[in-house]
């Protein structure tokens, strides 16, 4: 009896500390891997899910995919420290954050070309369109602001100061932004008619929150957190609802409001799936196994499908003389979407 008493014991651990590999009830599985190949790392990408476009940051470009043929249809040059891509389709234009330029690129949507360029804060990173204001906002990692500028025009009509460094942001489509702000553990919100900071929610026991989620019709946050946590943030009480754990390396969250999931793209190779139960408390419904490296993630609104880059890495001959650890290098055309559906 005393064996099986241990065993359960331990298992009940595992799944408590989240450190047990299991199957979940989801349905969620790799149902697809893309291996586009070409020069660049990699950051964030989005899903225009009515054009059928996955455009990609790669580094000094940005790649784009029709997610329906599954083919390179084009490339935006010159985009140098690229972190993300915000859409207006209704101005037929997009933008991308130019983190070593300093700069916003604004595109065609139809040809794709780059028609101008807008002066931004230091290391644009997150970027977003604001559709009823028609503002495209910026948030700088190394200037700790937010540039907001006239979508239409190119004109800046504001600089916001955030009081620390910005991750990713998402907008509610209701009158407020919300960013994660990495160094203070922080997500503030931002009025997006005032242009200014209205509030800001400690995220505790969340360290350095990256990746965000936003289910805007019960106004919570998903953020992804650097020690393997998701935290559920009420943006009207203020209150986390909920710490769940995920595994290492996050750097992209999401919310799909067509099925009520909230997803963690970790950098380890897994997936992890959160929902709300019955009683309106928060679990773990599913750890997809996805592949290393695959940190960021879009979801297709669509088809419901998400889209996470990634690539084979170079083995290191020995570790570096300074102990430091060693940014992994990727394997030549080896660059890869992995697609995780039903």
């Amino acid at each position: 009896m005393l064996p099986k008493i241990l065993f359960f014991l331990a298992f009940s651990l595992f799944l408590v500390t989240g450190s047990f590999s299991y199957a979940g009830d989801t349905g969620y599985h790799v149902i697809n891997k893309l291996t586009l190949g070409g020069e660049g790392g990699w950051d964030y990408l989005t899903v225009d899910s009515a054009a059928r476009r996955l455009y990609i940051s790669r580094g000094t470009h940005v790649m784009v995919v029709d997610i329906d043929t599954n083919k390179v249809v084009g490339d935006i040059a010159d985009t140098p420290g690229v972190h993300g891509i915000a859409l207006a389709p209704e101005l037929n234009r997009g933008f991308i954050s130019n983190g070593k330029a300093d700069t916003v690129a604004i595109f065609d949507l139809k040809t794709l070309k780059v028609t101008a360029t807008v002066k931004t804060g230091e290391n644009p990173d997150a970027i977003l369109y604001d559709a009823a204001t028609k503002q495209v906002f910026t948030f700088n990692g190394r200037s700790n602001n937010a540039t907001v500028f006239n979508a239409a025009t190119g004109e800046i009509t504001a600089t916001i100061a955030l009081g620390g460094k910005p991750e990713f942001a998402a907008a509610d489509g209701s009158g407020k932004i919300y960013v994660n702000i990495e160094d203070t553990n922080e997500a503030v919100e931002i009025d997006r008619r005032k242009l200014s900071v209205t509030k800001r929610y400690a995220l505790k026991p969340c360290e350095e929150p990256t990746g965000m989620g936003i289910d805007a019709a019960h106004h919570r946050i998903f953020s992804g957190c650097h020690n393997k946590l998701m935290v559920v943030l009420d943006t009207n009480t203020g209150k986390v609802l909920a710490s769940l754990p995920i595994d290492e390396g996050v750097d992209g969250n999401g919310f799909d409001a067509g099925t009520g999931l909230a997803f963690s793209a970790n950098g380890a190779g897994t997936l992890t799936v959160v929902r709300e139960s019955s009683d309106g408390k928060f679990e773990v419904a599913d750890t997809v196994t996805t592949q290393r490296g695959a940190r960021t993630m879009a979801i297709d609104t669509k088809t419901h499908n998400i889209y996470l880059p990634t690539a084979q890495f170079e083995t290191p001959a020995s570790p570096p003389p300074d102990g430091k650890k060693q940014r992994p290098v990727p394997v030549k055309d080896t660059f890869t979407i992995v697609v995780v559906g039903k």
